[in-house]
């Protein structure tokens, strides 16, 4: 029987390993579309980027805001700010509130957080309530509170009509308490924010851990400082950032209810600010204390995040 000579197979390119794909370089058909995302950069450079950058030229001039002559002073605005007792006092009141709003919004969310997670029937209920005012803008809820605060307002006709007009005051009008007063009103609204977070938090932690810490003898107070309190490190640290950022930039509420007094008593470094730009026409001034809130909020809220790490991974 005749055999068929053997014919050579022409030279063929080595197949590719289909288990290779993906380690050689990308081609330019798979390359990402960079492209895309150049309308969003561009609009971003134009919006963002080049305002911040020209916004920090003017504050080493003495520009007004309308005049188109500019004359370069150097550091004279950030000299005159440092004499200025104005803002030195806005600092403290901005460090003040900003304090009193991170302890008591995030003391005051951790303990919502944990009576909603409880197994209650009205749960749901209770989380929507108290999550509702911070859906609302800060302007609104400013106006609000204005109104309730006023002399006649429903703050004090509920404290009269529960016998407690020792305790009646012109909660906006006094200087030693309207700061307090809107920093109550901070509270309100966003402690139901701190509080989403801080469930979320929870609602992570295994439920078998709370089981075996509590067939192990250990009450609800250990069972939070060992077994939740650990474990709700992360929230705890976006809650504090959150806070004390939102707190240095303490402005909508202060200006609608106040609008820094009385006497300047709940003026912060956003509302001084806002005056030496819009009403005393000192723009390059103003820039310059906006540069300093900026570096303030910057070194405050970087060391803060530094400590909150370093705990973060000491509990983990």
């Amino acid at each position: 029987m005749a055999t068929r000579p053997f014919r050579k197979h022409r030279d063929r390119p080595p197949r590719e390993d289909p288990r290779r794909r993906g380690t050689s370089h990308r081609t330019p058909r798979n390359r990402p579309p960079w492209w895309f995302v150049l309308p969003a950069l561009v609009f971003f450079a134009f919006s963002v980027l080049v305002p911040s950058v020209q916004g920090g030229w003017f504050a080493f001039t003495d520009w007004d805001g309308v005049s188109p002559v500019k004359h370069f002073v150097g550091l004279d605005q950030f000299r005159a700010l440092w004499e200025d007792a104005a803002a030195r006092d806005a600092v403290g009141t901005t460090l003040i509130a900003a304090v009193a709003i991170t302890l008591v919004q995030n003391a005051i969310g951790l303990l919502l957080a944990l009576g909603v997670n409880a197994r209650i029937k009205s749960r749901n209920v209770l989380r929507v309530f108290f999550f509702a005012p911070a859906v609302i803008t800060p302007v609104v809820t400013a106006y609000l509170w204005k109104y309730l605060y006023a002399p006649e307002g429903a703050v004090n006709a509920l404290l009269g009509a529960v016998g407690l007009d020792g305790l009646r005051q012109d909660w906006l009008g006094d200087s030693d308490i309207a700061l307090w007063s809107v920093v109550a009103v901070v509270i309100w609204q966003f402690a139901g924010y701190s509080m989403v977070i801080f469930l979320a938090g929870l609602q992570s932690v295994p439920q078998e851990i709370y089981e075996a810490a509590a067939i192990d003898g250990a009450g609800p107070v250990r069972r939070f400082w060992y077994v939740i309190r650990p474990m709700l490190a992360p929230a705890l640290t976006i809650n504090l950032m959150l806070s004390i950022i939102g707190g240095l930039k303490l402005f909508d509420q202060v200006w609608v209810m106040t609008q820094g007094g009385p006497g300047g008593s709940t003026d912060t470094l956003s509302t001084v600010i806002y005056k030496q730009a819009f009403q005393f026409n000192k723009y390059g001034y103003s820039i310059a204390m906006g540069l300093v809130l900026t570096l303030f909020v910057i070194v405050i809220s970087g060391l803060q995040y530094w400590l909150l790490s370093r705990q973060e991974k000491k509990s983990s």
